[in-house]
């Protein structure tokens, strides 16, 4: 009996370390419902269980990603789908640029590729609902809109010059143990410019027209907080095929944890 119970036992832990496994390179955010700072009419967003990387995607990580799809490497690439600028700092196809570090992330990537590169990993591009979320945490606090230092810290990045060229994971961690959400590059979501949409959100709508057009932003829920509206006005201005040397990406992935 005995043996029994401790086999059910073993069998029970091991299903559960399954059930709640972690993605390689990912953490688990655990969703729950809050207000965007610039978002729809100042309504409660829930966010439901995901996971996310890490630390952005990387010039290396995107190299191997050409390399396997090379419909995106750098001469490649539909102009329907990137813009001129699209891996400008690549030399070729295959190789940075002098100025460039392997674990730098990678940027001058449009909309469009980092849309597919996440879903060629079995993951996805975030919304903006989801970046937000994790974002507006600090190293000890899920929501540390309301502390100056958040904000003075933010907006001290968007002064600093050429931050896309330094590494993956010099800034700190935040309390879900994600890093350079801040203080690296801008990062593509999936509905980035939704928020700024005047009339129907990107939530009410299903065709891609609606990512081509951004426009003044709308229904602030705290004009005071800049910081937040630069990001919001940043994604209001992108079209889908832009490249740009400071914008980055990072995935997600719906975790499959069990309640």
């Amino acid at each position: 009996m005995k043996t029994q119970a401790f086999r059910l036992l073993l069998v029970l832990l091991v299903f559960q370390s399954v059930v709640f496994a972690q993605s390689e390179g990912m953490v688990f955010i655990e969703g729950s419902r809050y207000i965007p700072l610039y978002g729809r009419d100042s309504t409660v967003v829930e966010v439901k269980d995901f996971e996310m990387d890490i630390y952005p995607v990387t010039n290396s990580e995107y190299m191997d990603f050409v390399t396997k799809y090379p419909k995106w490497q750098k001469s490649k690439a539909l102009k329907l789908f990137t813009d001129k600028s699209y891996l400008a700092n690549w030399k070729n196809d295959l190789e940075f640029k002098d100025s460039e570090h392997p674990n730098s992330p990678v940027t001058y990537v449009s909309w469009f590729a980092a849309k597919d590169y996440c879903e060629c990993q079995g993951k996805r591009l975030p919304t903006v609902d989801e970046w937000e979320y994790v974002a507006m945490a600090d190293q000890t606090t899920k929501d540390a809109r309301v502390k100056p230092s958040y904000n003075e810290q933010i907006l001290a990045w968007y002064e600093a010059p050429r931050s896309n060229e330094n590494l993956i994971g010099q800034n700190p961690k935040n309390v879900w143990g994600v890093h350079d959400l801040h203080g690296l590059v801008w990062e593509w979501t999936m509905d980035f410019n939704s928020v700024l949409i005047t009339g129907e959100s990107r939530k009410d709508v299903d065709k891609d027209s609606n990512l081509f057009c951004g426009s003044a932003a709308v229904n602030a829920t705290d004009l005071m907080n800049y910081a937040a509206f630069m990001r919001y006005a940043i994604r209001g201005s992108l079209k889908a095929k832009y490249s740009m040397k400071n914008l980055g990406f990072r995935c997600v992935k719906d975790t499959n944890k069990i309640n």
